[in-house]
């Protein structure tokens, strides 16, 4: 992981491969902020840049050299509209990261002038600065170092940089998972693997194998890992501190492999399908995000895993199945499986009593017809849905209150059973939420559909690079934050 460090020291006079500024857009052009530079370095720098075709707005990010500093190259990387805050410093910094990759060093000199901003960079860094490798070594590795400049008391600066780092391996970690290949990451390995990740932390993991949940009545699960050689899993992970101030369930969608069953999916669709755990990676590692903070929040996660193939056991359009709790529901696309399988966990969630459920899944392509590829949804009780969208808000992240239309639930009445698996296709992302309302009870939830922005196909901007991006972390995070604070 890349080492992010902080320094005090004038960023002009350190060695490095680059010195990173940032150049913000405005009425009559662009304009360097920060006043890290020598005088007159700076005004030379500011009077070039309309020369050198720099319009300080987001994702840009220009190389030049200067002399009078000690950095080999100056960079410039735009922070987009003021208006974007502080995710405008995380975007710039990451956008420079991920430029630098294949460097050594960098010194950010970015506007880090309160402990926000502090962490805004950081984290940003961090979040550029990645790079999956597990199948291509020869990938060039990212930023090996950063150094990011401010003048703001140490134990501030210390504490957000703590928490950029507790983010960055978190997001990072859910990239590794999505990205890896279904070949290698199953139900069982994905199992393994949060064993792995909680150990020598104070989290516990306890994993139901095949026979387990046959035992226990997870009938969605079952199900929907029956046409596969590679059985399904649940997994719960705990982080338990004492005198918790409240306690949050997660739920998250781990379909390692999304052929659609019987309901098979046209092959294009299929391409980016080892993407449907991204949920269950981001509650993993929220979770140990949490404990990685020592938040004052008991959270308990739940890691819904299936791998949903065709084979010969593989359940039917028609098939009737008892989820756990005791509702029965009626399979009429097999491809509709993500809803089974977290059906089942948000049950069992429940039946400890958190004071509030949350689920993430990319679950509906819906989602990103409404929605497009770079903002969630967000559904449930309204007032947990609301604190959901201002965490998002806060954390830089973007996420959508949607409503759930009580006149769509009547499309998802069965002849033969409780519900059936669908219902009406228009507003089918909304359909999909009113399925997992009949598994929570009374017990306040929010349902985070991801499809889109969980998995990126196009170029990458920002912090955010091709492939699992790790949306939903931060929001999850930052609502456990604000539940440690009362």
């Amino acid at each position: 992981m890349t080492d992010v460090t902080l320094t005090a020291k004038d960023p002009a006079k350190i060695s490095a491969d680059a010195l990173v500024l940032a150049v913000s857009p405005g009425p009559d052009g662009p304009r360097l902020l920060g006043d890290r530079l020598p005088g007159k370095v700076a005004r030379t720098l500011a009077a070039a840049l309309p020369a050198l075709g720099v319009t300080g707005k987001a994702d840009e990010v220009v190389r030049v050299p200067v002399d009078g500093v000690a950095a080999g190259v100056v960079v410039l990387t735009g922070t987009g509209p003021a208006d974007l805050g502080t995710e405008g410093l995380r975007r710039a910094a990451g956008a420079a990261a991920r430029a630098l990759a294949g460097a050594g060093s960098a010194v950010l000199a970015l506007p880090a002038e309160d402990p926000a901003a502090v962490g805004a960079v950081a984290e940003g860094a961090l979040l550029g600065a990645y790079a999956f490798r597990d199948y291509r070594p020869t990938e060039r590795a990212p930023l090996a170092e950063v150094q990011v400049a401010t003048e703001v008391g140490a134990r501030a600066a210390r504490a957000a940089l703590d928490r950029a780092r507790a983010v960055g391996a978190g997001v990072r970690a859910v990239r590794d998972l999505v990205n890896a290949s279904p070949r290698h990451l199953y139900p069982e390995t994905f199992a393994d693997a949060a064993r792995a990740a909680a150990a020598g932390t104070k989290v516990s993991v306890r994993v139901l194998d095949e026979e387990d949940l046959r035992a226990g009545g997870y009938g969605g699960l079952v199900a929907v890992g029956q046409g596969s050689a590679r059985p399904p899993r649940l997994v719960r992970v705990e982080w338990a501190p004492a005198r918790a101030r409240a306690h949050y369930a997660l739920v998250g969608k781990g379909i390692t492999f999304d052929s659609g069953g019987l309901s098979l999916k046209p092959p294009k669709s299929m391409e980016t399908m080892k993407s449907d755990m991204a949920g269950a990676a981001t509650v993993l590692h929220t979770v140990l995000a949490a404990a990685a903070l020592a938040l004052p929040v008991r959270v308990t996660g739940w890691l819904a895993l299936a791998e949903n193939m065709p084979g010969g056991g593989a359940q039917r359009p028609s098939d009737v199945i008892t989820m756990r709790g005791g509702t029965t529901v009626e399979v009429l696309n097999t491809d509709a499986e993500g809803r089974l399988v977290l059906g089942d966990a948000l049950v069992a969630a429940c039946e400890e009593g958190p004071d509030a459920v949350v689920d993430i899944a990319t679950l509906t392509g819906a989602q990103v017809v409404a929605l497009g590829n770079r903002v969630g949804a967000v559904m449930g009780t309204a007032g947990l849905r609301d604190r959901v969208v201002a965490a998002a808000g806060a954390a830089g992240e973007q996420m959508w209150p949607m409503p759930l239309p009580p006149e769509l639930r009547e499309s998802l009445k069965s002849p033969v059973a409780d519900l059936a698996n669908i219902g009406d296709r228009f507003g089918g992302m909304l359909v999909a939420g009113l399925f997992l309302r009949e598994f929570v009870g009374e017990t306040p939830w929010a349902h985070l559909d991801v499809a889109g922005p969980a998995f990126l196909e196009g170029e990458p901007y920002g912090y955010t690079h091709k492939g699992g991006t790790g949306m939903g972390l931060r929001t999850l995070l930052t609502l456990l934050e604000e539940a440690a604070a009362g």
